[in-house]
């Protein structure tokens, strides 16, 4: 900062004194000792070019010294003389090993940057040319040593000109500590410029331009000084395509600068055009041009190819994404008949919801790798989105397909380590062939048909897709229509059936169960409807619907007095696994005023059995007071399992284990090994499934204490109303 103020301050000082000259020295002086004191502190990593700039700092500040020495002994200056050879010396120290090897960076090769570079240092020779070489070149009675000294100064001023571009046109050379260097340089060229220019027409008297030589050198010293000098400069995060709008400034005003000196020198005296240079000048950046738009356009040929490349294929596998996968089978349809697999993977959600994303993210690039192994010759495999991938096979035969289907079955259901565990997925697999078809959209809908079709059949084995999946697709998607037209249209309505206590019979609870009659199709089973519900997602909205319907009767029963214990709900996998499920439950439980201590909730074991978020939401659940119920017990995947991870308060045993307790020791011992199960663990056993009075006396029998069944009252809308009541009685 002090070097700074020193050579601004310099103008004010009295020309061509000795204290001035001394002045002018230490600043010198000073700033290569910043230099150097910069270099030891800082220990940069490339420590030898930093050295040499300081070298080729010192002999300018070398040269200053002896030309005042040589002006104060001989009264005058002599041209050329040793100062000029110091001069002359230091720039290949500051350019090759210093300033071109400072600003060369970790980067990539740009080529560009090197043309601007080019088009920057050829206009700045044309002006020499003009107005320093050329006439120096035409004045014959001037001594050869010194014509060569004087046309070397714009020489090495044009390469100074091209290393100082080069270091401003890369984008990684953005540090303070190069920017500080770029900064003294461009000073030492304007003030060489000036000097040089001036020169020739006798008209230096220093005073600002040697303000600027000193401003420099301050700026070069504080260059080594700063931190920022200690890494080479990086191109990490920098776009090295970018080209901003000083930068086209720069290189338009240098393209025009041989018709504008040819414009001056016409202007300023006709008969003296410098032809020549200026025609050589004007061809050399006109190529110069030319290359720099041939490189922007490969630039952008090859941006643009990447870009496809990109939009072609999956970011995460690397393999061909579902646009690719069309393209490619948009190509083989034209070529012949191709097939077409489709993979869905099972149990994926399960994993992401237990072990996170990133995990997931694992599986699927193992699996990715996997499909790739195992593909035949010819054949391409892309992943279409989320867990799902498609293999393309042209020309295979039917029994080929079969065989690949069986397969990659194998290799998926093989264990898989990612994030410390050892996980399990299996696929559902859909196959359609493409048999005069033209339309890759509709060769994907009949293997999405087929896969949906295996998946509903286990996801163990793979479907073919034949016409009766369309048939059932259709009536699927009618009944989803008549769905949402019956929700909308009132045609939807909830029964209750009680559940009992045992011997008497006595009403302790009742389970909600939703009906449909349609007004044509009749009465609709929920086993019809709800899978579909659970498929469309309208589910969500006819499970809160059914809370919120289940709450206010329970509401309205408690009004009446013959309220029971608590009323029981249905709750879907797919329910439970939706965000902001439990927020929806209580403000249902707030807006109806329901006690949250009289309602259970029902869930199956399959929907908890993947753990996860649907785990969490019945433990959130069970935090607001809701008693948790779990349905069909004994016919799930590991019923013990779930006990330890489910906070469950009630067990409704099966009916398959009821209905035959009466004629088969087998199933009576099964019954009473549940009860036994449940009286351990302090849970409530419900008997589900009896019909007859027979059931209910062994069940008493064997323990149980709670029962339901159409042997104690069917569903019905209002199982308390008098009518209903007098009916059972």
């Amino acid at each position: 900062m002090l070097a700074a103020v020193a050579a601004l301050c310099f103008p004010l000082l009295p020309d061509d004194t000795l204290p001035t000259k001394i002045y002018v020295n230490t600043v010198g002086t000073t700033s290569v000792l910043m230099m150097v004191v910069g270099v030891l502190r800082n220990r940069p990593e490339h420590r030898g070019p930093w050295l040499m700039f300081a070298a080729g700092m010192a002999m300018l500040v070398s040269g200053d010294v002896t030309y005042d020495v040589t002006e104060l002994r001989l009264g005058e200056y002599p041209y050329p003389s040793w100062a000029d050879l110091l001069y002359l010396c230091a720039y290949p120290f500051l350019l090759v090993p210093g300033m071109i090897r400072l600003s060369r960076g970790n980067g990539d090769r740009d080529r560009g940057g090197l043309i601007d570079a080019a088009v920057i240092s050829t206009g700045i020779g044309l002006i020499y040319w003009v107005f320093v070489v050329g006439p120096t070149l035409a004045e014959s009675s001037t001594p050869a040593l010194e014509r060569m000294v004087t046309i070397g100064y714009p020489m090495c001023d044009v390469m100074l000109t091209a290393a100082v571009a080069r270091m401003f046109t890369r984008p990684e050379n953005r540090t303070p500590s190069l920017r500080l260097l770029g900064i003294g340089s461009i000073l030492m060229l304007t003030g060489d410029l000036f000097y040089t220019t001036m020169s020739t027409t006798a008209e230096y008297t220093g005073g600002f331009v040697d303000s600027g030589f000193l401003l420099a050198y301050a700026c070069w010293g504080a260059a080594a000084l700063h931190p920022s000098m200690r890494r080479r400069p990086t191109a990490a995060g920098i776009d090295p395509y970018g080209i901003g709008g000083r930068r086209l400034a720069v290189l338009a005003a240098c393209s025009l600068l041989a018709p504008g000196l040819l414009f001056l020198q016409g202007v300023k005296d006709p008969g003296n055009i410098a032809w020549g240079g200026i025609g050589v000048g004007a061809v050399t950046l006109f190529l110069l041009v030319i290359a720099r738009n041939w490189g922007f356009v490969k630039q952008v040929q090859r941006q643009a190819g990447k870009l496809e490349d990109l939009a072609m294929h999956d970011e995460l596998t690397g393999l061909s994404n579902r646009r690719g996968f069309e393209r490619s089978l948009s190509t083989a349809l034209a070529a012949g008949s191709p097939h077409v697999l489709l993979l869905d993977l099972n149990g994926f959600k399960s994993v992401n919801d237990r072990f996170g994303h990133a995990v997931g993210d694992d599986l699927l690039m193992v699996i990715a790798h996997r499909l790739s192994d195992a593909m035949p010759d010819g054949a391409m495999v892309a992943r279409m989105g989320g867990d799902e991938f498609a293999v393309l096979l042209p020309g295979c035969a039917t029994q080929s397909c079969d065989e690949l289907a069986e397969r990659l079955h194998t290799v998926i259901r093989l264990p898989i380590h990612v994030g410390g565990q050892d996980l399990l997925v299996g696929a559902s697999i859909g196959i359609a062939d493409a048999d005069f078809l033209i339309d890759p959209v509709e060769v994907l809908r009949r293997a999405d048909l087929a896969m949906y079709a295996a998946k509903a059949a286990g996801g163990r084995h793979h479907r073919w897709y034949v016409l009766e999946l369309d048939t059932q697709a259709g009536e699927e998607a009618r009944l989803g229509a008549d769905l949402r037209v019956g929700m909308d249209a009132g045609q939807l309505h909830l029964v209750y059936q009680p559940i009992v206590e045992l011997p008497g019979g006595a009403p302790q609870a009742v389970e909600s169960l939703i009906r449909w009659q349609h007004p044509e199709r009749g009465f609709v089973s929920p086993v019809e409807f709800i899978p579909v519900a659970e498929r469309n997602g309208l589910i969500i909205e006819l499970g809160m619907w059914i809370l919120r319907t289940a709450c206010e009767q329970y509401r309205t029963w408690q009004a009446r007095g013959v309220a029971p214990g608590h009323i029981g709900v249905n709750v879907s996998a797919r329910q439970l696994a939706e965000p902001g499920f439990v927020d929806a439950v209580a403000a249902v439980l707030a807006e109806t005023g329901m006690d949250p201590h009289h309602l259970v909730v029902e869930i199956t074991e399959t929907a908890v059995f993947g753990g996860g978020v649907a785990v969490r939401a019945v433990h959130e659940l069970n935090a607001l007071g809701i008693a948790i119920a779990l349905d069909d017990f004994g016919t799930g995947h590991s019923s013990l399992g779930i006990l330890q991870a489910v906070p469950v308060k009630i067990l409704k045993v099966d009916k398959s284990f009821v209905e035959n307790v009466t004629v088969s020791d087998r199933h009576a011992v099964i019954a009473a090994s549940l009860i036994q199960l449940t009286d351990g663990l302090g849970l409530i056993a419900v008997a589900e499934g009896v019909e007859t009075p027979e059931q209910a006396a062994e069940l008493y029998r064997l323990g149980y204490r709670r029962a339901q069944g159409y042997h104690f009252g069917r569903p019905v809308v209002d199982p308390f109303a008098p009518a209903a009541l007098s009916s059972a009685a």
